[in-house]
């Protein structure tokens, strides 16, 4: 990874990783609890998705090809 926290492929990439868990655990029937380090993650993908509408559709697609 070329960037940290804070910096939106950073975030881009933690919300792929974070959907992927979701579709995963969706197909397995497994819960999904939130947790209390979600909230400052949430912040940098809100930030991304605002300066890109279309982000959620790239991110959606990778998820479900690193699930597949």
């Amino acid at each position: 990874m070329k960037h940290r926290f804070g910096f939106e492929a950073y975030a881009m990439e933690e919300l792929v990783a974070e959907l992927g868990a979701g579709f995963l655990c969706a197909e397995q029937g497994l819960p999904t609890n939130p947790r209390k380090d979600h909230a400052p993650y949430i912040n940098n993908w809100l930030q991304v998705l605002k300066n890109d509408k279309r982000a959620i559709f790239t991110v959606a697609a990778k998820a479900q090809d690193a699930v597949d």
